[in-house]
């Protein structure tokens, strides 16, 4: 595994607190099967754009309590306007938000608080799922 390439996960909150909760419950590594990841923090929605724009990115995570912009609002607009948009967990308010993520078209959720455990199995569900899909390199 060592050889292939980190896989490029952004990450999405205004509060830095949660994005760093994410990639302290994620590590290098969210699974011993997935190669290891680089995080790429957003503050805001026109970060979040145009890094995603600018392609490339694996996995998106976006916090739903995120304001102004919440991430399922911002999940959406990226299923809209991303060709073969990479998948999208979203970090909800409440378990009973999840019917929201539905709409917004993101493949996962998980509730605030974070639990580092949920958090990084669906993550790794998530990448392996994109590696699965990305082309072979030689």
């Amino acid at each position: 595994m060592s050889s292939e390439r980190p896989l490029k996960v952004l990450v999405y909150s205004d509060d830095r607190t949660t994005r760093e909760s994410v990639r302290l419950a994620l590590g290098k590594r969210p699974a011993t099967d997935v190669p290891e990841v680089e995080y790429f923090e957003c503050a805001t929605e026109p970060a979040v754009i145009k890094l995603m724009d600018a392609g490339g990115i694996d996995l998106v995570i976006l916090d739903g309590e995120a304001v102004p912009a919440g991430g399922l609002g911002i999940a959406r607009q990226l299923k809209d306007e991303i060709f073969q948009c990479p998948p999208i967990l979203v970090l909800i308010g409440r378990p009973q938000d999840a019917w929201l993520a539905t709409w917004s078209r993101a493949e996962a959720t998980v509730a605030h608080p974070i639990d580092p455990i949920r958090l990084a199995e669906a993550t790794a569900d998530l990448l392996r799922q994109r590696v699965a899909k990305l082309p072979a390199t030689t």
